[in-house]
């Protein structure tokens, strides 16, 4: 029977830590297990990509592309997530489904530069919609269940 006196660890459970640095004849003498002269032996090295003072390949190699400052976001959406949010009571069918209600339903999580509506899904209200865009298949599908679309005019980048 063991006693709380008597409780010891396993052997080999606590292996005391190597002492770096404290001569030739303890293994880890001289270089301290980092093998080498110069930057790498001291603390505090950052050379990654470093190329030893050529021109490092990150600023040989070209530029590619081109990105479009003008570019504007939309928010895209599908006409399945409409139909669920008018059925959950969250979208009022009656009213017009722009932004604004969209992001007030819960449905998107910020207004961005629009709503692009798409055509996943079934759509049974008769809704009428306001958005910056909408693919064909999208209007078809709205104007087959009695509703509308109105395109908003694409929103110009602040002249300078």
């Amino acid at each position: 029977m063991t006693t709380l006196n008597k409780i010891t660890d396993n052997p080999g459970a606590r292996k005391s830590r190597i002492r770096v640095g404290r001569g030739i004849g303890s293994t880890k003498g001289k270089t301290g297990g980092r093998g080498v002269k110069g930057q790498k032996s001291r603390t505090g090295v950052a050379i990654k990509g470093y190329e030893g003072g050529q021109m490092p390949i990150h600023m040989r190699l070209p530029k590619r592309g081109f990105k479009n400052i003008f570019r504007l976001d939309y928010n895209v959406i599908n006409l399945d997530k409409v139909q669920a949010a008018v059925d959950a009571g969250k979208l009022d069918a009656k009213a017009k489904v722009d932004v604004e209600a969209l992001v007030k339903a819960g449905i998107l999580r910020r207004a961005k530069d629009g709503v692009r509506l798409l055509a996943q899904g079934k759509l049974t209200s008769k809704l009428s919609f306001s958005v910056a865009g909408a693919s064909e298949a999208a209007k078809a599908a709205v104007e087959k269940a009695g509703g509308s679309i109105e395109i908003l005019a694409p929103k110009v980048a602040a002249a300078e």
